[in-house]
């Protein structure tokens, strides 16, 4: 029973994060069509950032809930800001191109981005341990956890449901959705569809940004951490369902769990288990559990 708690535990844990990173690239990929490739990047940068941020906090004294505070602020701004430029200054000139050639351009990004966070951050990990201890321990039978790792579950689904209200019940949501329905008829109608195209990408980069934050305190920050979570964000829109967020949800607890129990009971399948949930979900659903439902012209 134990096992079985834990593995639940663990995959939820593992699945609240993954569904922050996922949540913006299923957003941009939405509204802009395009697969970002460097949206492990802007990940890895919020998680450098806050761990300067929580350095920098702990030097000066500060206490553990106002770096935690810090490093979140810190990370959105530079990650979104950074994202921004990159959209106004080099994706907008490639609109309207083919997808590959967009694809290849946010490679292009990634591999820059890759080269400078190692140019500034170095090569080394960097720790930012002091805000993981802030809401203590918590216990479940026999069971402990760091209190902070169960609270990424709410924040994931605050996060959610938040997008999902923004695009669903808001004046601004709307004009969103038309964009992604028909940005040629939401132009004519007055719509500034390069101003959402900017916002849109600018908030997906915020959103992986603000997961590397959160992510910060658990790990060591170093070299190779975008490789591993664009996989897996990848895994994830792919079983859900490209530009859905309800899939993005599903397939991240999909995720979770299998590597939850992979690595308490067949360690060395881990990724395999993420593949053959993958492949098996396109077998029978090619366009992911949640397919997102498109305007057809007529």
């Amino acid at each position: 029973m134990n096992l079985v708690l834990t593995i639940i535990v663990d995959g939820l844990i593992e699945a609240s994060w993954l569904f922050i990173v996922a949540l913006g690239l299923t957003l941009v990929f939405g509204v802009l069509k395009i697969l970002n490739i460097a949206h492990g990047s802007f990940y890895a940068l919020g998680a450098y950032v806050a761990a300067s941020t929580v350095t920098m906090a702990t030097a000066k004294g500060l206490p553990p809930a106002l770096s935690f505070v810090a490093m979140l602020l810190a990370a959105a701004f530079v990650a979104s800001a950074v994202g921004l430029m990159l959209e106004r200054g080099l994706l907008k000139m490639f609109y309207g191109r083919d997808e590959v050639v967009l694809l290849l351009v946010t490679y292009a990004v990634f591999l820059l981005l890759e080269d400078l966070t190692k140019l500034i951050w170095g090569v080394n990990p960097i720790y930012a341990t002091q805000p993981y201890g802030l809401f203590g321990n918590v216990s479940f039978g026999r069971l402990y956890y760091v209190s902070y790792d169960l609270m990424l579950i709410p924040i994931s689904i605050l996060s959610g449901v938040a997008v999902w209200f923004g695009l669903n019940r808001t004046i601004s949501g709307k004009i969103v959705s038309a964009v992604i329905h028909n940005a040629e008829m939401s132009a004519s109608m007055g719509v500034k569809v390069k101003r959402v195209y900017a916002f849109a990408f600018a908030f997906g980069v915020l959103l992986a940004a603000f997961a590397g934050a959160l992510t910060a305190p658990k790990i060591s920050v170093q070299p190779g951490l975008s490789s591993d979570v664009i996989i897996l964000s990848f895994a994830i829109v792919v079983i859900g369902g490209l530009g859905s967020i309800e899939g993005a949800a599903v397939g991240a607890i999909l995720v979770g769990l299998a590597r939850a129990t992979s690595v308490h009971l067949l360690p060395q399948a881990e990724l395999f288990m993420i593949y053959f949930i993958m492949t098996a979900v396109l077998m029978f659903r090619p366009e992911g559990l949640f397919k997102r439902e498109t305007a057809r012209r007529i």
